[in-house]
């Protein structure tokens, strides 16, 4: 009896994650993509194939094959011909601010080096399915790392919520870099946690093609690091030997080419006017605060917080130093520092918020803990899961709206999942930190050593 409880249990766990997962995708086909084709038609914006990884492409093959700039002004336009279809004219008003500058490090074109004879529609179909393969594989991996054994079936359910999630449906619309960088994340630590050192350093260290991801993540191997040298020098030693390597490379393929890269990065954040997650929430919060100057509105005040949440964070960090990689503290810091990561770097995006999905994995599991510890626990952990499920709860009933009304009338709704985008990796990281420092919950649930098989 109880065994067929517990497959009934299992059968409606896995047909709900399905569920929310076609709400998702049905929403961005029939909603938010048919949306963004009307408003770009009624206000005159460009559209070309809009992908995250053509600039980066493009800029890769010009250096490789023909030893051009990538981030010269004329590769910038031959850019834009392709990503939005011409290039953007700035005496029109309605154009895009996003200039699709190649403002990446010369060395992402050593990962795309084996593309740049093909034809970009076979790169883009391919470059798809290698995102989405390797975000199917970073499941396994973070449970790999956390030490956490669970059911083939509530695996399956989690890999199918993750790729029904919204951060991960932009990122594969968009062939988001930020998705193979979370991949080859997921894959170091699970290396590091299994002991191979050299292999993991090598992996971060190409995983630095968008440094501002894992800066952070390296500022904690660091503190990890120094504190047991003579057992964890070869993690230091791979990575700073690859970086070694890829600086060089770069270095003899585009001279000098690290004043044009920051100059680039500063270039992108103007035209974008690129913030973090707590300098929007904040000009959001900013009561009078016109539209174009929220952000400067709140930015005091997010300053702030931004400073008491990484002083919070390298206190953690130092604290957990000298736990070994297979534990159940370094997995949690490790989480704890992803966390952090989407509310301070200097892009919001939603499709940075895949770093949240091994914390999101570590409340999962101390769930019953949270609840049984005090009221305000409770109330946080309650509101955190809501903010999580309000993406696929709007996503399925404007899916299921798609068919019954109007495609205007539901096209207008185009941002109601869109809506917890700035609050969820605020309550997540808060979620985490709120209970690392309650003592006895850490050490209860995290701090000792979890053997493989253990939930």
């Amino acid at each position: 009896m109880k065994r067929h409880a517990i497959s009934a249990k299992a059968l409606w766990l896995v047909l709900a994650a399905v569920l929310c997962a076609a709400g998702m995708w049905t929403y961005a086909n029939r909603v938010l993509i048919p949306y963004q084709n009307a408003d770009a038609a009624a206000h005159g914006r460009p559209r070309g194939n809009l992908s995250d990884l053509y600039p980066r492409w493009l800029g890769a093959r010009e250096l490789l094959l023909r030893g051009r700039d990538p981030y010269s002004p004329a590769v910038t336009r031959e850019i834009q011909q392709g990503y939005y279809g011409r290039p953007l004219d700035p005496a029109r008003p309605s154009e895009p601010k996003d200039q699709q500058g190649f403002a990446y490090p010369v060395y992402v074109a050593f990962c795309l080096a084996p593309t740049i004879h093909l034809q970009f529609e076979v790169v883009r179909k391919g470059f798809f399915w290698v995102l989405l393969g390797l975000t199917v594989a970073t499941i396994p991996l973070w449970l790999r790392v956390l030490r956490w054994s669970v059911p083939p079936w509530a695996q399956a359910s989690l890999v199918v919520l993750t790729i029904g999630s919204l951060p991960v449906m932009q990122g594969l619309k968009l062939q988001q870099i930020t998705l193979f960088v979370v991949g080859l994340l997921a894959v170091a630590m699970a290396l590091l946690a299994s002991d191979r050192p050299i292999a993991a350093g090598i992996l971060l260290a190409v995983a630095t093609i968008k440094p501002q991801l894992v800066v952070l993540l390296l500022l904690w191997l660091l503190i990890w690091t120094l504190a047991d040298w003579r057992r964890r020098y070869p993690l230091a030693a791979s990575f700073l030997t690859a970086m070694a390597i890829l600086m060089a490379a770069s270095e003899w393929y585009l001279p000098h080419w690290i004043p044009r890269f920051w100059h680039a990065v500063r270039e992108y954040q103007s035209y974008t006017g690129a913030m973090s997650v707590m300098d929007r929430l904040m000009g959001s919060l900013s009561i009078g605060a016109p539209m174009t100057g929220a952000a400067s509105a709140g930015r005091p005040w997010s300053r702030v917080l931004e400073l008491l949440v990484f002083a919070a964070m390298v206190c953690a960090c130092w604290r957990q130093r000298r736990q070994r990689a297979d534990t159940g503290a370094f997995a949690f810091t490790l989480s704890l520092v992803l966390a952090t990561t989407v509310l301070l770097v200097p892009t919001f995006a939603p499709y940075n918020q895949v770093l949240l999905i091994p914390a999101c994995l570590v409340l999962v599991r101390g769930r019953h803990t949270i609840w049984q510890k005090s009221v305000a626990s409770r109330v946080l952990l309650a509101v955190t899961a809501c903010l999580i499920f309000w993406p696929w709860i709007a996503s399925v009933a404007l899916a299921g709206l798609s068919f019954v009304l109007p495609q205007p009338t539901v096209e207008r709704g185009w941002a109601i999942p869109f809506w917890t985008a700035l609050q969820t990796p605020v309550a997540v990281a808060a979620l985490m930190l709120v209970h690392y420092y309650q003592e006895p919950y850490y050490q209860k649930t995290f701090t000792a050593s979890v053997r493989p098989g253990t939930s």
